[in-house]
């Protein structure tokens, strides 16, 4: 079987984490090859530009700077990371990946959306996932639930409300441009419904290969 690619998009709080590590699971006991990845970050380097990106003591960050690290992150994180597990058949899931740009520095920042696909074009070498689930969530309760971690808030789960909500909107925006690809997934549903969803887009996409 040719390599597979799955990522996961969303706000915050939406649950990603929790269905690729139940979907990555699934998949290593029915012994596939699983990769598990994550933007910002996947590489070294990449991982470097992570830190920077989220750090909130970066409040000076402008948007071009911004955007133009995430495609230097994205370069590095396709040339090292996806491509060669792709190439050698294995299924690669990723906690975002371009789509993420279009909503965050496109809908949220009020970049140029041509732009922000042309840099796209370049940072992935043209490289579209087979399948990408959008966990879709009312902004509220993302970020509540992003509170709940415990963990803090990073720079960009700092930003005002109209931010994330330009965000979402975002998203589905894209999602309805390529309805084919995008599956929208209601994160309102407990996570074991969500991941029912995810199971069947799964098995279909599996058919096509």
């Amino acid at each position: 079987m040719p390599g597979i690619f799955v990522t996961f998009e969303g706000g915050e709080g939406a649950g990603k984490t929790t269905q690729i590590q139940r979907l990555s699971a699934e998949l290593a006991v029915r012994r596939y090859s699983v990769v598990v990845t994550r933007e910002p970050g996947g590489t070294e380097i990449s991982e470097q530009i992570r830190s920077l990106l989220l750090n909130p003591e970066n409040t000076d960050m402008r948007s071009t700077s911004e955007l133009l690290l995430y495609a230097a992150s994205r370069a590095q994180h396709v040339l090292e990371k996806i491509l060669p597990a792709l190439d050698r058949g294995e299924i690669v899931i990723s906690d975002r990946f371009a789509d993420a740009s279009l909503a965050y520095q496109g809908y949220g920042r009020g970049l140029d959306i041509d732009l922000i696909k042309n840099l796209n074009r370049i940072a992935t070498g043209g490289i579209i996932p087979d399948i990408t689930f959008l966990l879709d969530l009312p902004v509220d309760v993302g970020l509540k639930r992003a509170g709940e971690r415990g963990q803090g808030f990073d720079r960009l789960e700092r930003e005002e409300i109209e931010f994330h909500q330009r965000i979402r909107q975002g998203y589905l925006e894209v999602a309805d441009q390529e309805p084919n690809r995008i599956k929208v997934i209601s994160a309102e549903h407990d996570a074991d419904r969500v991941y029912t969803f995810i199971q069947e887009e799964i098995v279909t996409l599996f058919d096509r290969f």
